[in-house]
């Protein structure tokens, strides 16, 4: 009977070592803080293109050079068991393109319309996120830019506040999501559809609410929209003029391979115009149509949005969006495009000895509303394209890329694009568009 006991106490007091020792491994991987960095540069030109009339906001049909820059911190900081908190300095430089215009799918999503070239520093990210667990099991969480290595709740209802880009929450593709890795066209990078709530540097201030459970996540956030179509101050007046976003994702298993479904909706209330009333007003004035000129405050654009992926073998995976909004309303935050298709392939270099490496091609189509196609015709512009005539046709866009690590934190990439009917003007391009990335990441185990 005494050798019984002493074999349960030394079998207890094995298992009581184990789970300490489980529970040590577990803190020390368990991050206080991190900070990680990027750069990315990328150079692009474009040729002469057939063009025969032209303004101040089309793409100029003489030859181009341009190159942009970036540069982000990544600092991590777990101020609790569930709470961080995430502040990311950037630097960005670089003009693009005729100034970023002539383009509905602009062709560098590294580039924000700004007023100068001359590379700036800002605060990108300042933001804190906390973890309510709806459960006891737990999921462990890699070390990344703004990702704390450790555990989370694998059901958990999350909130964020602070100031953030909604497109790290919302619209999220495993194959094209972001330009520094992956396409860099805008209108692929995200959906370009989404007239999503941003300053002229693609970020906001607001909170997000995310509920994830298992297989499904649903995603509800309020942010600030900018005083003026693409501009760097904010409307304050966030009980009448705001962005609000909804999503739900849902994620599966199809023959043993992995795939995702995600619908998005959402609905911005702007000091914003309607193409119709621009119109209406240039015919009783007998004046070139001006959006601006019918700006009311609180003026509500609404769309939809469907985002698929879905692997088809290890390195194989296929994606798609879809993209729809009134096209009432003026293009105010994000880019000109009422109707989006685009689909994809992404292929990882294994194959050929090369598992860091990934090849992938891309088909987007865009278009516009009625309303807004008659006030491009009769001479209106956006903030961003508007030839002063128009011969209306789909933008679509043909783009490809090989990225190649060269070694641990850095890359090169190079990228195509083939735009036809340019700002949906079929008398003017085609136009090629070829690039060559270059991107450094520091940080741990990079």
């Amino acid at each position: 009977m005494r050798n019984k006991n002493r074999i349960l106490l030394a079998l207890a007091a094995q298992g009581w070592l184990s789970a300490l020792s489980a529970q040590t491994d577990a803190a020390a991987t368990s991050e206080r803080w991190n900070l990680f960095a990027q750069a990315t540069a990328i150079g692009q030109y474009h040729g002469t293109f057939p063009s025969p009339y032209s303004s101040p906001f089309s793409l100029q049909s003489y030859a181009e050079r341009d190159v942009s820059l970036t540069t982000t911190l990544f600092l991590g900081l777990r101020l609790g068991k569930d709470t961080a908190l995430y502040f990311d300095p950037e630097i960005a430089g670089g003009r693009g393109f005729s100034g970023v215009n002539g383009l509905a799918n602009s062709s560098n999503g590294e580039l924000p319309r700004v007023a100068t070239a001359t590379p700036k520093p800002y605060v990108a990210r300042l933001y804190v996120s906390h973890d309510f667990a709806l459960g006891k099991e737990t999921e462990a969480v890699e070390a990344d830019a703004n990702q704390l290595a450790g555990t989370r709740p694998v059901k958990r209802y999350t909130v964020t506040v602070g100031r953030f880009t909604l497109t790290d929450f919302f619209d999220n593709n495993r194959y094209s999501h972001d330009p520094r890795s992956q396409f860099i066209g805008w209108g692929v990078m995200y959906n370009g559809a989404w007239d999503y709530p941003a300053d002229v540097r693609g970020y906001t201030w607001g909170w997000v609410h995310e509920l994830h459970l298992r297989n499904w996540s649903f995603r509800y956030a309020s942010a600030a929209m900018p005083r003026e179509a693409n501009g760097l101050r904010f409307d304050r007046r966030l009980f009448r003029n705001r962005g609000d976003v909804f999503e739900a994702e849902y994620r599966y298993d199809l023959l043993k391979r992995p795939g995702t479904i995600r619908v998005l909706n959402y609905e911005n209330h702007a000091d914003a115009g309607t193409y119709s009333q621009s119109l209406q007003l240039a015919a009783a004035t007998k004046t070139v149509p001006d959006v601006t000129a019918a700006r009311r405050n609180g003026t509500l654009k609404y769309g939809f949005g469907a985002n698929f992926e879905h692997e088809l073998t290890k390195d194989l995976g296929v994606f798609g969006r879809l993209g729809w909004n009134d096209g009432k309303t003026e293009s105010f935050a994000f880019t000109a495009i009422d109707r989006l298709a685009t689909i994809g392939v992404s292929l990882n270099g294994r194959a050929w000895h090369r598992r860091f490496d990934t090849v992938a091609s891309e088909f987007t189509a865009s278009g516009l509303s009625a309303s807004h196609e008659l006030y491009l015709e009769q001479g209106g512009h956006d903030f961003l394209i508007g030839d002063g005539r128009l011969n209306y046709g789909a933008e679509s866009i043909w783009e490809s890329y090989y990225n190649a690590r060269m070694f641990p934190g850095f890359s090169a990439g190079l990228d195509l694009q083939h735009v036809s009917n340019p700002a949906y003007n079929r008398d003017r391009g085609p136009v090629w568009i070829p690039s060559l990335r270059l991107h450094m990441e520091f940080g741990p185990h990079r």
